[in-house]
């Protein structure tokens, strides 16, 4: 049943039965106290402890009354010593409120003329029953409650508890309809600090966004992006973790698995929870779940031997002892989390050892707290047995018994409990120092302390500030929550085998804004008593030179790492993005850093370039040498019938267009460009110029030989010296216009890739198209005549090596075309280089090749008979 109707079927309660209509005055029909402790006083104060965890059953026959009945103390799904743990505790906080009382009326300063009471009552741990509790204490045990109608006082104005979250939320929302405050030592619930729903609630323990933002603090700090999630099914764990997952929404923690810890059903889910935990990647686990929640998960823990877990435990079970046990310890040893700060309360410790149950005869609960101790028979309800030895429960020795006693006398919720009550009464105290005519009511009205109301109470209590006697400054800010102060505490063993909760660090948030959060991560032992944090990953951190990509369908802390494209870098572990170098860099190899890119051009020093100028070198010695066989054979059949001055100027030719190769090899310069397409262009146009005219007079030469025929007289030496002139100055022409209106320049490629490539950029697209396509123009009108006369009959065809040396010549030019387009920086200047030579050692070699062989090796063919024979 929700706590909605819960507080609906009270509210009727309160209106039906405290209320009753039909009668003169109003009557309780029962009185729903379970057991209470009850002192008098001139203030009451409440005070609600869940001394037992489980209630009794409800009343479910409404047409009688029920009897009286008491909580419960066992459950089978916790084992004996768990329960004497949480009896003790609580039971122990309702002494300390006691304690607290009696050192308030003992104080001179404090309440002068003013005595306090208590009446204190177990909540049983269950909403059901919290509320009946309180709705006891304000009723009183009176039966008559009202003379005339529902309207006087209520017997108790203040309220001490309830401690867990979700008793507080019903108790503070029932009675902020009657302006009566509660003030908790235990509920953290941050949905306590909506003041428009609970205007009447105060707490003396910190709420749970700021232990949210601790966790949340310490996930980041350790690097664990990948926790499992453990709460409690109800309002603490489901606000805690949402606080949580709040404080985490801008970072990189993901949630590998959330579970809830039933309140029923417990053999079912348990161990569905206990399969999810070993096989889960997650090595972190947070908890948000009450004591008794986490003890029957912890103990399922233990007994399936999981150890390689690291428990991050909030304040409600990280000093709890009966998890601490030794043999838990293999499994929960390392536990890390945040603790309520300590505070040393003067004289607690003698208070709670040294009362007997013949000192407290009125007290219900003392002698239940005997048995469980010691479990020994008692003489007279007074004493224990003096020959009887003590059969302890849960412990092993009466030094435990003892150390339990001194880690109580301490505690972090008892020291909580304490500042309740003096924070109660200071506000009574203030309220005493009230001078007429300068209050804070009506008119300057100060209240009645005769007559106390629950609302003046309230007034004060939202002002209190006061140091208690550990020293300890109280107050609440503008959102009536106390200061937030944690240590942070660590699971370590000690030198008897025992857990120590040792102080590794703490967490303050003085102004409820700026936190401060200090661990000594030297002092931490991890989970499993490792030394090293442990990693807590759903994907391992990308290295640099990688970026994260995150995996399809999955969380964002789980990604592939991927190594950063060409020309960018990620150089920080974990990086989402890869950055892109700057102008003149690029990547090294493994994407770390970026370095300048490197220089890349055609150079002597390289091995192609050596290769290229040595082949360039080459063909003009090669040329030089056919010059010189024909300079010494000037007078031979052979050269004197293939014209010899043409030969010559042909020969100087070739030597330009193997000169030429050079000018391309070397870093790129404006002169380097402008020379190098224009030499190019100028040495090939006179070369194919010669070949042309020597194709035009051997084939006139034979046409001429008709009868008849005087056309010889127009192709000799000087009409050919023109034509070649004339051939040659259009070529200059083309070349100085391109120089002229948009010359060659260098030019710097960079691109996708991790060079710079220095080349030489054309400039005018057309005047680099016009000196190729004039060249091959020349080209195929001397491949064309040249093949008309390959047949022409002649010992020594002239043609018909001109025809083949125009083939190879269109052929490489023809092939350099798709090569040069498609080649990659300095390739492109090598193809060009290579057409060139290759173009020119064939000419060469075709031409004269043939001749030099006659001159050299058979001179007996080198005379005017065999040059005539036909």
């Amino acid at each position: 049943m929700g706590v909605r109707t819960w507080l609906q079927q009270w509210v009727l309660l309160v209106l039906g039965v405290v209320c009753g209509l039909a009668d003169s005055s109003c009557r309780l029909l029962e009185t729903p106290f379970y057991q209470s402790l009850y002192k008098e006083g001139d203030v009451i104060i409440g005070g609600l402890f869940p001394v037992h965890l489980q209630p009794p059953e409800p009343n479910l026959d409404f047409t009688q009354q029920a009897a009286p009945s008491q909580c419960q103390n066992l459950s089978h799904f916790y084992i004996s010593f768990f329960f004497l743990s949480f009896f003790l505790n609580s039971y122990y906080y309702m002494q300390t409120m006691i304690f607290a009382v009696e050192e308030i009326n003992r104080n001179p300063q404090l309440l002068p003329n003013l005595t306090l009471g208590y009446a204190l009552t177990d909540t049983c741990f269950k909403e059901r029953t919290v509320l009946g509790a309180a709705l006891g204490l304000v009723t009183g045990k009176d039966s008559v409650v009202t003379s005339s109608r529902c309207g006087r006082t209520p017997k108790v104005p203040v309220i001490v508890g309830d401690g867990p979250s979700s008793g507080s939320i019903v108790v503070a929302h029932t009675l902020s309809v009657f302006r009566i405050p509660t003030v908790s030592y235990a509920a953290t619930c941050a949905c306590l600090g909506d003041r428009q729903k609970y205007p009447t609630f105060f707490r003396t323990v910190p709420s749970d966004a700021f232990q949210a933002r601790a966790i949340a603090h310490i996930l980041r700090l350790f690097g664990w992006t990948w926790v499992g999630v453990v709460m409690g099914d109800d309002d603490y764990g489901k606000s805690g973790i949402q606080l949580l997952l709040e404080e985490l929404q801008n970072s990189q923690v993901c949630v590998a698995f959330s579970e809830v810890i039933p309140k029923v059903n417990l053999e079912k889910s348990i161990p569905r929870i206990m399969e999810i935990l070993k096989h889960s990647t997650a090595k972190v686990i947070v908890t948000f779940a009450t004591a008794p929640d986490m003890h029957v998960l912890l103990m399922e823990v233990v007994r399936q031997n999981i150890t390689d877990k690291q428990w991050i435990a909030t304040e409600s079970w990280i000093t709890s002892r009966p998890m601490s046990s030794p043999q838990n310890l293999p499994s929960l040893r390392g536990t890390i989390g945040l603790a309520l700060r300590k505070g040393n309360i003067q004289g607690l410790r003698y208070f709670l050892t040294e009362f007997r149950p013949k000192d407290r005869p009125s007290d219900p609960f003392v002698k239940e707290f005997w048995e469980f101790i010691f479990r020994c028979s008692f003489r007279n309800d007074s004493s224990p047995s003096p020959s009887a030895k003590p059969q302890c429960t849960g412990f092993e020795s009466l030094g435990e018994v003892e150390s339990f006693y001194s880690d109580i006398s301490q505690q972090r919720t008892t020291y909580s409990v304490y500042k309740a009550v003096y924070a109660i009464a200071h506000a009574i105290h203030n309220m005493l120092s009230c001078q007429p005519g300068h209050g804070p009511f009506e008119n300057g009205g100060c209240p009645d302390v005769t007559n106390l109301q629950p609302w003046q109470i309230l007034h004060y209590l939202r002002n209190v500030n006061f140091t208690t006697p550990a020293g300890e400054a109280i107050h609440f800010d503008k959102n009536v929550e106390p200061p937030a102060a944690y240590d942070i505490i660590n699971w370590q063993v000690g030198v008897h085998g025992m857990v120590e909760f040792v102080k590794v660090g703490e967490f303050d948030s003085a102004d409820g804004s700026h936190s401060k959060f200090d661990i000594n991560v030297t002092r931490v032992v991890w989970g499993g008593g490792q030394n090293e944090v442990p990693v807590s990953v759903c994907s391992m951190s990308c290295s640099p030179g990688t970026r994260k990509a995150v995996q399809k369908g999955k969380p964002i802390c789980c990604f592939d790492c991927l190594p950063c494209a060409e020309g960018e870098i990620s150089n920080t572990t974990g990086s989402t993005e890869c950055q892109k170098c700057p102008d003149r860099f690029w990547s090294n190899a493994a994407r770390t850093t970026c370095i300048p890119k490197e220089v890349e051009f055609l150079s002597f020093q390289e091995t192609m370039g050596i290769i290229l100028a040595a082949l360039s070198v080459s063909g003009v010695v090669l040329t030089g040498c056919v010059i010189t066989t024909y300079f010494f054979h000037w007078d031979t059949p052979l050269v004197k019938a293939n014209n010899a001055e043409l030969s010559f100027l042909l020969l100087l030719s070739l030597s330009l267009c193997f000169l030429c190769a050079l000018a391309f090899i070397g870093r790129p310069s404006l002169w380097s460009c402008m020379l190098r397409h224009t030499l190019f262009g100028i040495s090939f146009v006179l070369c194919i110029s010669c070949v042309l005219s020597r194709t035009v007079v051997v084939l006139v030469a034979f046409r001429a030989s008709v009868p008849g025929s005087n056309i010889m007289q127009y192709f000799g030496p000087v009409q050919q010296r023109l034509a070649i002139s004339l051939c040659t100055s259009v070529q200059v022409l083309i070349c100085v216009l391109w120089l002229v209106l948009s010359p060659p320049i260098p030019a710097e490629i960079q691109g996708r890739s991790a060079k710079i490539i220095l080349e030489c950029d054309v400039g005018s697209g057309a005047g680099f198209a016009c000196v190729l396509g004039y060249i091959g123009l020349l080209a195929a009108t001397c491949f064309l005549l040249a093949f008309l006369a390959r047949k022409l009959p002649d010992n020594f065809n002239e043609a018909k090596f001109i025809t083949f040396s125009m083939l190879i010549f269109c052929a490489v030019w023809i092939t350099f075309i798709p090569a040069y387009v498609s080649s990659p920086g300095k390739y492109t200047v090598a193809v060009e280089i290579f057409a060139i030579l290759a173009s020119s050692y064939g000419l060469l070699l075709c031409i004269f090749a043939p001749k030099c062989y006659i001159i050299l090796l058979r001179p007996d063919k080198n005379t005017k008979k065999k040059m005539m024979a036909k």
